[in-house]
């Protein structure tokens, strides 16, 4: 009773004219942002964070959660009808989407994708819903010393599910954890690695920095490849799969839903792992795994439902805890301390409205996405003949005007501009960038809790493993620093990546 208690709470916040209109207005930026390669949700986030300020918080939430799960729908218009993936998460899509859209089966696996992706959302959000207040109240057992040995957890999970080479991939939090203790120390007042520079007294604004690193980077990499896109936009057919499609989608998006919503909650997990891992179990399962690649409806179902289960239960550790799981999530922490929201297990007794409002918006985004997708298939087919090299410059200016707004400072501009050809840089060396931003927004809050646990233990180091939460914690990211040593995940890993 409870439970449904606070969903009413959601309902009644959630059901104004105002909050309905800014679900809306995510959900379709979302797609948009999805459908348009070149252009993710991370950069977008941060290029809207300033247009937030004005707003109320749970409208600002609102929008940005809509932004960021409404790009994972919108994503698989462009893997399916020209073989681009608009979003990461969607790359596996093209796979079987692109090979059943030259089939002339475009229609059905747009369809699959968009009820796929709408089960796996409603699903997702209950499950928010139903292990939110369990969480909170066990999260609120948490001190200093359990909140380090957690986000110290979870870097490593972010560097073990890392794509690509895992030196690389701890380089890059090591690189965000520098960068974030970069500004004032809050406790003696001196300044750290300012080289002078009053600008960075502050420390580094998390906006310019992953702006530079996801958009900036983004632009420049995209100028280089050649445009030759083969675009289905008239031969689309009938927009509901038959029943044969229907039945043999069912069980992947079934399965998809499980996987994506618990990978979801881990750290580096989200959207992307849970589409790879999905696919790569539908086509072990597989009575012929030949299929795969050459236009199976499963490859559609199981990635498209898993990547939104994914990315709606990434908001898990973000609700419950204030720990970002991903670097979407890392901004929505940046979002809401912007509007004097301290994210963690508190905001569900402090502020219950923003709380519960903000979980049952993603039922109502997510029926918005189903009636944005359907119909709207050929707006945003037309969409991509858009030539890049007419879209890039306008993305380039807002990106622009959202970092000088920020601080009206030009010279967070040109850092934006040098982190966006350092983030070009890691995209040719291969290192991904997203633990980097993992690392710089946990940076300060793990200092922040370790000289806590410190100074109430009176400087004894032990204390975090008297503590059990602590030492099960430590205990649990000792183990992942032991199966990531191991020459059988070294093997595991790129093996999975690979395939």
């Amino acid at each position: 009773m409870e439970l449904f208690a606070h969903l009413s709470l959601g309902l009644d916040t959630v059901f104004t004219l105002g909050n309905l209109g800014y679900c809306f207005l995510g959900v379709l930026l979302g797609t948009l942002i999805g459908v348009l390669p070149g252009l993710g949700p991370v950069a977008t986030i941060a290029m809207l964070l300033p247009v937030t300020y004005g707003l109320p918080p749970l409208s600002a939430l609102i929008m940005l959660a809509g932004i960021y799960y409404g790009a994972q729908y919108g994503g698989s218009t462009t893997a399916i009808l020209v073989n681009l993936p608009g979003e990461s998460s969607s790359v596996v899509t093209c796979l079987d989407g692109y090979a059943l859209a030259r089939k002339g089966r475009a229609g059905a696996a747009l369809g699959i994708a968009a009820l796929a992706s709408f089960f796996a959302g409603t699903v997702a959000t209950l499950i928010i819903a139903v292990a939110a207040s369990p969480l909170a109240e066990f999260a609120l057992k948490f001190g200093p010393a359990e909140y380090f040995s957690l986000m110290l957890l979870g870097l490593i999970a972010a560097v073990v599910l890392a794509q690509g080479d895992f030196l690389k991939a701890l380089a890059m939090v090591a690189l965000g954890l520098l960068l974030g203790v970069v500004g004032t120390d809050v406790n003696s007042g001196e300044e750290r690695f300012t080289f002078g520079l009053p600008e960075l007294a502050d420390g580094i604004n998390f906006v310019v920095l992953s702006m530079g690193l996801f958009g900036i980077a983004e632009i420049i990499a995209n100028l280089e490849v050649q445009e030759k896109r083969e675009v289905f936009t008239r031969n689309i057919g009938t927009l509901l799969p038959n029943r044969e499609e229907f039945k043999a989608a069912s069980k992947p998006a079934l399965r998809g839903t499980l996987l994506g919503a618990v990978l979801g909650i881990l750290p580096g997990g989200g959207a992307v792992l849970s589409s790879f891992t999905a696919y790569t179990l539908e086509k072990r399962l597989a009575k012929d795994p030949s299929r795969f690649g050459q236009g199976a409806i499963e490859g559609v179902a199981a990635p498209e439902a898993a990547n939104n289960a994914g990315a709606q239960t990434s908001f898990i550790p973000l609700l419950v805890m204030g720990l970002p799981s991903n670097a979407v999530m890392a901004l929505m922490v940046g979002a809401m301390m912007i509007h004097g929201i301290v994210p963690g297990p508190q905001v569900m007794e402090e502020r219950p409205e923003l709380f519960w409002g903000l979980i049952v918006s993603m039922w109502i985004g997510n029926f918005f996405l189903v009636l944005l997708n359907l119909p709207l298939v050929g707006l945003w087919a037309r969409l991509l003949s858009v030539p890049y090299r007419l879209l890039y410059p306008i993305i380039l200016v807002f990106c622009c005007v959202g970092i000088y707004s920020i601080n009206n400072s030009a010279f967070d501009v040109g850092l934006a501009l040098v982190f966006g050809f350092l983030g070009f840089l890691f995209l040719k060396l291969g290192c991904e960038p997203a633990p980097l931003l993992l690392g710089f927004v946990l940076g300060p809050m793990m200092e922040e809790n370790l000289r806590r646990a410190m100074l109430l233990a009176r400087g004894d180091a032990t204390v975090f493993f008297t503590r059990p939460i602590s030492a099960v914690l430590l205990a649990t990211a000792t183990l992942l620093i032991l199966l990531l040593t191991s020459p059988w995940a070294k093997k595991t890993r790129e093996t999975a990546f690979r395939e």
